[in-house]
């Protein structure tokens, strides 16, 4: 979801012919992409083991996406350092790390230990982030970046399709009719240890897929050749934020990060709603991957469309659209209300990679550290769920709390129709 880009030379202005490094980009899309969405299977499956309100069942989205605001610019001097590949392997290997320890978490059922295990995992994540989108936009030609940008996010989504689908078969498929609340004492924690395990199952496959992966791109560690960043120093890059078209870009990645997120961690308990669905979240569970589905497949179409069509104006298009769906869903019923929150997947699509792409513009040179802070607006993915959880127990009704999300996509219609016009230098 962010970059750091080279420069100087032909590298960092004409692009790079290396066609065999974008199926590797692609793959890390798909990569992250499913470990990230694999947050929405997670949250209805830890809220019933430990019994937790919204607002702590949040605290996953928290942990998760803090790591932007921890890791972000760090690891754009990280990668500054060793370059794209070795950068991507050090990621990998951190993502790994994060994986394992589900281990411990799951032996001691300890919710801190999980949240802890997210964020690791989650640091891995933002530096192999941080590696592929500027790679995809240098691995071609510089006025067909947009497009190519989001044809490799739908191969994000492909892996946020996949991923919570799977997921929800393996760990929300085992959630039995015992419920933890009913529970207490050793059996409690025997319970929770049990149940526990479905997830580290999950995680320990992730874990071994990843490893070959790293093994991979540490074969093709020198493949990138004339790569070269500029230097910062500091917190440097944040006087970019003073540039308008960049500062409100920004913001809207925080926004729209923070919006996509609390819907999708919510939407599984939303559709169990009797008002809604009316079923258990081990059965509606798999519909998430119609939520994620709908964003890879509106990513496909948006890569088509943004030949033709303004970027910003079709941001604005969008963004309206799921504030459209969000007003129509809190005011019906049954399969209305459930599919029309499930379509916001759709509107979702082309957010992220258009307005990357459009706060970048013309950044030059100072594309890495314009990396470094995009990556600390992800930060919105923390933030803005969990306002949105507390909402929700505030006010007693999910429908109410998704009025934060509709607020965030109003701004960004807003960014859609400002940088409707390419940037100047």
């Amino acid at each position: 979801m962010n970059s750091t880009a080279p420069t100087g030379g032909e590298a960092g202005t004409q692009g790079v012919n290396a066609p065999d490094l974008q199926v590797f980009v692609f793959a890390l899309f798909f990569i992250f992409g499913g470990i990230t969405s694999l947050n929405d299977v997670l949250i209805p499956k830890l809220k019933e083991l430990f019994t937790l309100n919204y607002t702590q069942a949040m605290l996953i989205q928290f942990c998760f996406f803090t790591a932007y605001l921890v890791i972000g610019i760090p690891g754009a001097k990280l990668v500054k350092k060793l370059g794209y590949m070795r950068g991507a392997v050090a990621g990998l290997v951190t993502m790994i790390l994060g994986c394992l320890l589900f281990i411990p978490a799951a032996q001691t059922a300890t919710y801190g230990l999980f949240l802890a295990a997210l964020f690791v995992l989650a640091s891995g994540v933002v530096i192999v982030q941080v590696v592929a989108n500027p790679l995809i936009s240098l691995l071609g030609k510089p006025e067909t970046a947009h497009s190519r940008l989001t044809f490799a996010q739908a191969f994000n989504s492909l892996g946020t399709t996949v991923f919570p689908l799977v997921g929800a078969a393996l760990i929300l498929g085992s959630i039995a009719g015992i419920e933890a609340k009913d529970l207490s004492g050793a059996a409690l924690e025997a319970y929770r240890t049990a149940e526990s395990q479905a997830i580290v199952n999950g995680y320990l496959g992730i874990a071994a897929a990843l490893a070959v992966v790293a093994i991979a791109v540490w074969l093709f560690r020198n493949r990138l050749k004339g790569e070269r960043h500029e230097a910062s120093q500091g917190f440097a890059g944040f006087d970019l934020v003073k540039r308008p078209r960049f500062g409100f870009g920004a913001l809207c990645i925080f926004l729209y990060v923070g919006a996509e997120v609390s819907i999708g961690s919510l939407i599984i308990n939303y559709l169990a709603l009797d008002r809604v669905l009316g079923q258990p979240e081990s059965v509606v569970g798999w519909m998430i991957a119609l939520y994620w589905g709908g964003a890879m497949v509106g990513r496909f179409i948006g890569s088509a469309l943004m030949r033709v069509i303004s970027p910003g104006k079709l941001l604005a298009f969008v963004a309206a659209g799921a504030i459209a769906l969000i007003v129509i869903s809190s005011n019906t019923s049954g399969t209305t209300a459930a599919y029309s929150l499930l379509a916001i997947g759709l509107m979702n699509s082309i957010m992220f990679p258009t307005i990357f792409s459009l706060a970048s513009e013309k950044l030059g040179s100072r594309a890495a550290d314009g990396s470094g802070i995009i990556n600390v607006a992800i930060f919105g993915g923390a933030v803005i769920p969990l306002a949105t959880g507390a909402l929700a127990d505030a006010t007693g009704s999910l429908a109410l709390a998704f009025t934060l999300p509709a607020i965030c996509y109003a701004i960004i219609a807003g960014f859609g129709y400002y940088a409707r016009r390419p940037a100047v230098a």
